[in-house]
């Protein structure tokens, strides 16, 4: 019988699954019932060969086996990973998509995604049960529309005959542009559904996340190409997989260690070495800049009220808020608290001073959900903003940030609420 502590935990996971949103939720019921439908589809018209079950046992032997070998890493990954996560499974599903029929295939990836969720992801909170399930389903759907093409083009499989170097070529890139684009099209709808999140950015990745996933379809590639001609050689590919994604990981620590934990923005170290730079060119050049010292007012109140947890949520709201409403070029970052500052390069007062007037007019609009309490918000924000622009406020970094500090305790103490300049 199921203890009083294991009913809690099972109640707290199906909370999980319906509170998100609901279109999330159609969609993902969508994609895992067509990701079912079309593997017993395929195990009706086209059953598997024996040599289908072979080149399965090797491709699952070495998934697993990397797996295992960068378990520890691919956990730190996921734990600082957003929206968007390159998990390397994609060099086996493409191998198993020019190898197998896509029944098989689906068999391979089901397999791959339960041993990272028992292994790794369930004990990270950041994926849930209901992620892992519709991410599956995802790659499985990825997987399919890889084969399709390969049958419509009339490519075929990589083992089926002695295809020609430039044939096997074609199999390989055809069947790999085919995976990334259905996958890229059903994560970007699955992370707009899931967050509303509408940059680019955010709903493709960084340069680097794709970069990621072009290299590990190209030793997918590599790996079928060498189980075919020489399979000895495929043990080749375990060395460089591993180093890539070890080298992955150190990539995101430098990045977590110039980021604020809980908004994303730049921490202070890191907009300190932003701030520098663009002081030193505006110094050689000639040119304004301008620092904005951005405090939320009785942010102590939130916290009192609704709890941290909202106080939380409150931070991330206002973080996204300033950094939609200033350019590219523009460093926003988190000094601690509720502080924020907003480098703005190349910016003389009346546009700095516009600029300013615009983020406390948006923040003032905002209403943050409550976590866990959806009909509840925290409306009536506001904040305080010091103005600072160089060279006419001061010629240093330094004593530009004590000038936009000092306007910002002027804007507190004439009643908050306001932008003030020095």
């Amino acid at each position: 019988m199921m203890s009083a502590s294991l009913w809690r935990k099972a109640g707290a996971a199906r909370w999980d699954v319906w509170a998100q949103p609901r279109g999330w939720l159609v969609y993902a019921a969508f994609c895992e019932f067509t990701a079912v439908a079309l593997v017993f589809f395929d195990l009706v018209h086209q059953p598997p060969a024996a040599k289908d079950f072979g080149w399965f046992a090797v491709l699952a032997v070495l998934g697993l086996v990397q797996a295992e070998l960068s378990r520890r890493i691919e956990r730190m990954r996921r734990w600082m990973a957003g929206e968007m996560h390159v998990n390397l499974t994609s060099v086996w599903c493409l191998a198993g998509t020019v190898l197998l029929t896509p029944a098989m295939v689906s068999l391979l990836v089901v397999v791959l995604y339960v041993h990272l969720w028992l292994r790794v992801w369930r004990h990270v909170r950041s994926r849930p049960l209901h992620r892992v399930a519709v991410s599956t389903a995802w790659a499985l759907l990825s997987c399919f529309a890889a084969a399709l093409v390969l049958r419509l083009t009339g490519l075929g499989g990589l083992d089926e005959g002695s295809p020609s170097a430039a044939r096997a070529v074609g199999i390989v890139l055809s069947s790999a542009a085919a995976f990334e684009l259905v996958s890229a099209v059903l994560v970007c709808a699955g992370i707009f559904l899931y967050t509303a999140k509408r940059s680019p950015r955010e709903l493709l990745g960084t340069a680097s996340d794709n970069a990621l996933e072009i290299v590990t379809l190209c030793l997918g590639g590599l790996t079928a190409l060498a189980l075919v001609y020489q399979p000895p050689l495929v043990l080749l590919v375990l060395p460089p997989l591993l180093m890539l994604h070890r080298s992955v990981l150190v990539k995101q620590l430098e990045v977590a260690a110039t980021t604020d934990d809980k908004t994303g923005l730049a921490n202070a170290v890191a907009w300190h070495d932003a701030a520098q730079r663009v002081g030193e060119q505006a110094g050689r050049q000639g040119r304004p800049f301008a620092v904005l010292m951005v405090d939320l007012d009785h942010f102590k109140r939130v916290n009192d009220t609704y709890g941290h947890v909202a106080g939380d949520a409150v931070l991330r709201a206002v973080a996204e808020a300033l950094q939609a409403e200033v350019r590219a070029e523009d460093v926003v970052g988190r000094f601690g608290g509720e502080e924020f500052a907003v480098l703005l390069p190349e910016v003389a007062e009346p546009a700095a001073l516009e600029i300013a007037e615009r983020l406390r007019k948006t923040v003032s609009a905002l209403a943050v959900p409550v976590p866990g309490e959806q009909e509840r918000q925290v409306r009536g924000l506001s904040v305080s903003i010091g103005v600072a622009v160089y060279p006419r406020s001061a010629e240093s970094l330094e004593r530009l940030l004590l000038a936009a500090d000092a306007a910002l305790y002027r804007a507190k103490n004439a009643g908050r609420d306001r932008v003030v300049s020095i």
